[in-house]
């Protein structure tokens, strides 16, 4: 099995919350957001992901914006 290197995705990683406990571990990222009915924050525009504001409604209107 492949080991998490979360050093290394860390320093991609665009998430700005910094007490974040799941930062560059995205398998346990994508399950926190999923069961809180959100989107983590590397499918957010750079501005949108500021917000903090992670719904799902949220993500399609960042989309949207950057759609148009």
């Amino acid at each position: 099995m492949h080991e998490c290197e979360r050093d290394k995705i860390k320093v991609r990683c665009n998430c700005t919350y910094e007490p974040c406990q799941n930062k560059g571990i995205c398998c346990l990222c994508i399950r926190y957001h999923r069961s809180n009915d959100e989107v983590p924050a590397c499918f957010f525009s750079k501005e949108a992901e500021r917000t903090y504001d992670r719904s799902i409604e949220n993500y399609f209107r960042d989309m949207k914006k950057k759609k148009a």
